[in-house]
């Protein structure tokens, strides 16, 4: 009984303890562009920093929560720091595109994209040819000024 107590026990602190800011085995943090990811820290962070800004943003939703968005493709570092200045974590950001229901559509040069979940839509997505880009995107903002 106490044995099997003490499993339940380890259990649940596992779903309570904070994820680590490095992935398993030394791999970059990774996430889809146009897209948010909580990170969990084991200290509280008063400064974050990323490398090349351009492709991934980091907030700080309080002292052990973060929001990491992917801005654009690629990799950059992100370094946390407590508030002694001292490193809490400094690990790799990958930013990849988003695999799951996404068509990439090649006209000769031009592409375009499309998100297909359940019907297929377009979307903007960096490298896609800028006329199509253009017409999604006013498409996008005459729907959202209707809405309001």
């Amino acid at each position: 009984m106490f044995r099997l107590a003490a499993i339940a026990l380890m259990i649940a602190a596992s779903f309570v303890a904070p994820m680590p800011l490095q992935a398993q085995d030394g791999a970059p943090i990774t996430v889809n562009v146009n897209m948010a990811r909580v990170l969990r820290i084991s200290a509280p962070a008063a400064t974050v920093i990323v490398g090349n800004p351009g492709i991934a943003d980091v907030t700080i939703q309080d002292p052990q929560t973060l929001i990491l968005t992917g801005k654009s493709y690629g990799q950059t570092n992100l370094i946390v720091l407590d508030s002694r200045g001292e490193p809490v974590a400094d690990t790799l950001v990958e930013v990849v595109q988003m695999a799951a229901g996404i068509m990439t559509v090649y006209q000769g040069q031009n592409r375009t994209t499309l998100s297909c979940a359940p019907t297929c839509q377009p979307v903007v997505m960096m490298g896609d040819d800028a006329g199509f880009s253009g017409q999604t995107l006013a498409s996008s903002q005459l729907v959202q000024s209707a809405a309001n």
